[in-house]
């Protein structure tokens, strides 16, 4: 049987593994780019978070998200890591249940992928190689790549979402599907940062702090970074999709601590060191600088000493180190995103088999689908799962 992927990003490579596994299939792999796993070379910052040991169905999101998880069962979290392992690939995981290369480097991941698809005789990769066109022809399928024509039995669509421009993030995926009247959600920017008011941002560019910030009916904890357009960071990746412009980000600098229990400390200090500079009010507690951004935000000197602070000033610096209030402008775009949010619906394939209920014989899988997760390495397990399970052929049909 003649396979065609089009796609050489994460789900693409593992389903031309997956295809290659039957000597009789011919397994044929078209790349767009000069190189297959662009995006995938920078996840993680360079790094490839590949997957999370602390996955959960709360962590996937689309219009049905239930969806992905027949794939997410079929071939899970310890399913990938016996898979890599058995390419070779080293692994370590983690406190936060995130999985990395032992390597450090994404491009061990890439590559375990890559040698055995140039050393299976029945797979030919060409990468350079954009489909315009894909149609049906005669029972099977006939794809269009510059002047050449690729003729297969079956065709598994792996192209990707929107997101990451630079690093090849492109629409053509949706457009091929829709020559088959598959049809899409809107499509948005996720795990990216927010543009925010800088009223208060520039001065703490490169600070970064562990936090819980609520924004648009969402609240999450973990890391946020100050950039000098307004903020990033996972704990800011995970809100990017809900993202509502002129709706304010509330943040917590010490979600462990109470108002009461931190007023209890700002007046500890003011007692036992009453000349001590208002700048130095909130060392050992935040960031020196984050800290006399604080005060200034609330019109204090820096200059005056702890013992000019009222118990209403004191109360209000507590409120203000639990609920900073930040305008968000709106999330910095497509090109900046590292998933996109949306895409082709999902109730238009069918959950076990990934192929689709308009046209047998073509499949999807990865993010060209409805189907996007939170930062930590989700995303690359649904790129996994489900261009394991397309790649396996399979029709109900």
């Amino acid at each position: 049987m003649k396979v065609l992927i089009i796609g050489g990003g994460a789900a693409g490579m593992i389903a031309a593994l997956t295809a290659s596994e039957q000597p009789d299939n011919e397994v044929v792999l078209l790349e767009r780019q000069a190189r297959m796993a662009r995006k995938l070379l920078a996840t993680g910052n360079g790094r490839c978070n590949l997957t999370n040991r602390n996955l959960t169905p709360a962590n996937y999101h689309g219009q049905q998200p239930q969806f992905c998880q027949y794939a997410l069962h079929a071939f899970g979290v310890e399913d990938t890591l016996s898979y890599f392992l058995s390419l070779g690939l080293l692994t370590v995981t983690e406190e936060s249940g995130r999985v990395y290369p032992r390597s450090d480097s994404a491009n061990s991941v890439a590559d375990v992928l890559r040698l055995p698809l140039e050393q299976r005789k029945n797979v030919t990769v060409i990468t350079g190689a954009e489909v315009t066109g894909l149609r049906q022809v005669d029972g099977g399928f006939l794809a269009v790549a510059g002047e050449t024509a690729y003729h297969a039995d079956r065709v598994i669509v792996c192209a990707g979402g929107c997101a990451g421009g630079r690093l090849g993030g492109t629409d053509w995926g949706y457009k091929l599907l829709s020559s088959f009247r598959h049809t899409r959600t809107k499509l948005l920017p996720s795990l990216v940062q927010l543009r925010t008011d800088t009223t208060y941002v520039r001065s703490l560019k490169g600070v970064r702090c562990e936090v819980e910030v609520r924004h648009a009916g969402q609240k999450r904890s973990g890391e946020l970074q100050f950039t000098d357009y307004g903020v990033s960071g996972p704990v800011i990746f995970e809100l990017s999709a809900h993202a509502v412009p002129e709706e304010n980000l509330m943040i917590d600098f010490l979600p462990e601590l109470t108002k009461d229990e931190i007023l209890q400390m700002l007046a500890q200090r003011c007692r036992t060191m009453p000349e001590l500079k208002a700048e130095d009010l909130l060392t050992g507690m935040l960031h020196n600088r984050l800290g006399r951004t604080l005060l200034r935000s609330l019109g204090y000197s820096l200059e005056q000493p702890c013992n000019a602070f009222q118990d209403a000033d004191l109360r209000a610096v507590s409120r203000q180190i639990k609920g900073f209030s930040l305008r968000v402008l709106g999330p910095m775009g497509m090109d900046g995103a590292q998933v996109t949010s949306g895409g082709v619906r999902t109730d238009e394939f069918d959950e076990t088999t990934m192929e689709s209920k308009l046209c047998p014989g073509l499949y999807a899988a990865g993010e060209v689908l409805d189907i996007d997760g939170d930062c930590g390495g989700y995303n690359l397990q649904w790129a996994w799962s489900s261009g394991r399970l397309a790649g396996q052929l399979r029709s109900t049909r």
